[in-house]
Formats: C-alpha cells, structure tokens, sequence
C-alpha cells in the first residue's frame, strides 16, 4: 500500500457495513444502531461529514432523480419500515440488520454520545422546532444551538441560512422538510456547511414537539406504526400506503440487485 493511499484510509474509515442491499438504484447500508451510532459520533468528533437518510417506501418512489447523488461516499441510506424488510426479501432473499428509523435513532445518538451534540433544528410548521428544541435540552440532555422553521422564517433567511448555521457551531443538523425536499436540500448544501453530520429527518420534529402521536409500543413490535399514522392522517397517507406501495415494489424489481 503506498504512502497516499495509507493516508486515504486513515481519513475515510470503511462504513458499518461495506457490502450495502441494493434496493430500488440506492446502496441502502445494513448496520446495527450500535454500528451506525458509533461511526457517526466518530465523524462528529473528526470532523468527517456524513449525510444520512432514513429510506423508507416514500423515499424509495420520491427520490429517484436523486439516486445518483445518494451514492455519494459521504452519504449512509439505511432502512426504515417494514415495507424495505420485504423488498430486501424479494429482490435478495435477505432482510437488513435491524429496523432504523429517525424518530427511535436520534435519541439513541443523543444517549450513545459521550457529551452533549449541538443540534440544529430546520423545517416544520412555525414554532414546531422550537418546541422539539424544548423536549431535546429537557428530555435528551442535549444542546440545541438553533432552529428554523420550514416557512416563512426559511424563506426570509434565504442563502444566509447556512452562514447562520455555520456560526451556531452544530454538530448535527436536522433537516425536516419531507422526501424529496430535505433530500435535496441536504446534497446541496452539505460541501458548505461545516456541521459534520446531517439528516433528513421528516416528521421527527412533530413527534419530539409532541405535535404528533407515535403508535403505541405494541404496533411498533409488529412493525405496524404505518398502520397506526394511516389510521390517524387517512387522506394524507391512503395514496402512499397502497398505489404508492405498489410502485415502490414495482421500482424494486425492475432495479434487481444491482446498482
């Protein structure tokens, strides 16, 4: 191994897993919470970037312009619902580590890290960030160096926005906009931004601000927390949960197991 190439890897460590289930065109890494927690807080404390996005059905339908930009190698997308367990059986007879989502695995983060991260909270209805913010200093111990809402305080703060992150000083920035927005938000402005990790996070800062209900712990043992968001938002979620999810696995098998 030459001298470059000793140094390339003492500046990019291997991922949590680096044979990634290909589902859909996107590379979706398979670690355990432990594994993916602890590369992470090791890039927070480097200064490595990382970009993170939970892959659920949605995201498999909704960001495919995005594909190739989420091959990036400081990019890590990891499984989320049942419905990713099921393609990844289908398409290669396999299912991931575990189950990870945004709404369980930044607490787990927040838990796992030896001091308190410096979080920065992004999109949302007016004063729902703020909120989220509350339950994270209160609840999680953590530090929350700034929020912005996904409105009108987004809109005033135009390209000023990453400056305005930047000077906070986060660790982490949670970006709450929805598939594909937060996506795309995410790769665009992640080379500037000086934050070491970033997610897309989507309703997670509902849930923390208490806004929104998670299903019971029952439903989430059986993997039936989708089932639970249908019941409570039905005109928003019916398209996603059946015409939707049939596209997804019409994506899945027509893409097959490779890149």
């Amino acid at each position: 191994m030459s001298a470059t190439d000793t140094e390339r890897t003492r500046a990019e460590p291997a991922a949590a897993n680096p044979q990634p289930i290909w589902l859909g065109g996107y590379p979706i890494h398979s670690p355990t919470r432990e594994q993916l927690a602890d590369e992470l807080l090791e890039a927070v404390a480097s200064g490595r970037k990382r970009q993170v996005f939970f892959a659920n059905t949605n995201f498999v339908v909704q960001c495919q312009p995005l594909r190739a930009r989420l091959r990036a190698p400081s990019v890590r997308v990891v499984n989320d619902g049942i419905g990713m367990d099921l393609a990844a059986r289908l398409v290669h007879g396999r299912r991931f580590a575990e189950n990870l989502n945004g709404t369980d695995f930044i607490p787990y983060l927040s838990a796992r890290s030896p001091r308190p991260l410096r979080f920065f909270l992004l999109g949302s209805r007016p004063g729902v960030a703020a909120q989220a913010a509350r339950h994270m200093v209160r609840a999680l111990g953590q530090e929350v160096v700034g929020t912005c809402d996904g409105y009108a305080e987004y809109a005033a703060a135009g390209n000023g926005l990453v400056d305005r992150i930047n000077a906070s000083g986060a660790d982490v920035v949670l970006v709450a906009f929805g598939n594909p927005a937060q996506e795309a938000w995410i790769l665009d402005h992640c080379a500037a931004c000086t934050a070491p990790a970033m997610f897309g996070v989507g309703a997670l800062l509902d849930f923390l601000s208490g806004n929104a209900r998670r299903a019971p712990p029952w439903m989430r043992s059986l993997h039936l927390e989708w089932l639970f968001r249908l019941m409570c938002e039905p005109r928003r979620l019916l398209k996603r949960y059946t015409w939707d999810l049939a596209g997804f696995f019409r994506i899945c098998l027509r893409a097959g197991k490779s890149p």
